[in-house]
């Protein structure tokens, strides 16, 4: 066991190292498959509005935005929102981020539950991300003092579930991100959108990036592990 703020910033490192690699071979999976170009020639923007179309669904608009894998699905304006390096090429990255974003549109639609109980948890993590570390470190700074009559226990179990919420948020995460993908390529595979050859690389380039979203889950629980044995262990 870590001991010590030397720990956590070990932890942290760790962390950050391990996800600096799977962003790095993200980046490099998506720069390689951006080179196989599709047969049919579509576009990522013309990938997203029929699969759009193909599912019924008429109030979701397809829309550029700067920036390199900044692709994403926002549900209360409901836009499918694709970096230019997608909307406007025609490879097996772009029709795969395409695709997995109007996964996420797909999902909207049908109440996906995992994708309800994110966007509930949304307002709440906004709030309590930002401050749970310090408000846990607050409390422990007076439990250790024994200031406020030892009140700091509780200060500190109240930054622990402000941490709780951050990372029920990154667990709840992974199903949405999994399924997104997986209504993807089903529907690439389905439709005839693409080769044999292009669905592997849009199935290697959604791989990655789910792994993004696994490493961060698991950086959020190893840093509430930690500062729950800081606590508790503090209070012993």
């Amino acid at each position: 066991m870590f001991t010590g703020y030397m720990g956590y910033y070990i932890l942290i490192g760790v962390i950050a190292l391990i996800s600096g690699m799977v962003s790095s071979q993200l980046k490099r999976k998506f720069a390689h498959y951006s080179k196989v170009h599709l047969r049919n020639g579509m576009t990522g923007a013309q990938i997203a509005e029929k699969m759009l179309a193909d599912h019924g669904i008429q109030d979701v608009k397809v829309i550029s935005t700067r920036g390199q894998l900044t692709d994403h699905y926002n549900p209360v304006d409901k836009t499918v929102n694709l970096s230019e390096v997608v909307y406007s090429h025609a490879n097996a990255a772009a029709a795969a981020v395409a695709a997995h974003e109007v996964g996420h549109a797909v999902q909207h639609a049908t109440a996906y539950q995992y994708l309800t109980m994110r966007s509930k948890l949304v307002p709440i993590v906004q709030v309590t991300s930002s401050m749970s570390q310090w408000v846990v470190i607050g409390g422990i700074v007076l439990m250790a003092s024994n200031a406020l009559g030892g009140s700091g226990f509780y200060v500190a179990v109240a930054g622990l579930i402000m941490m709780g919420f951050a990372t029920l948020f990154s667990f709840i995460t992974l199903p949405v991100e999994y399924d997104a993908s997986n209504r993807a390529l089903a529907w690439l595979k389905a439709k005839n959108m693409v080769t044999p050859e292009e669905y592997k690389g849009s199935e290697d380039a959604l791989k990655w990036a789910a792994r993004t979203y696994l490493v961060a889950a698991i950086g959020a629980l190893a840093s509430l592990l930690y500062w729950a044995l800081q606590v508790f262990g503090s209070r012993d």
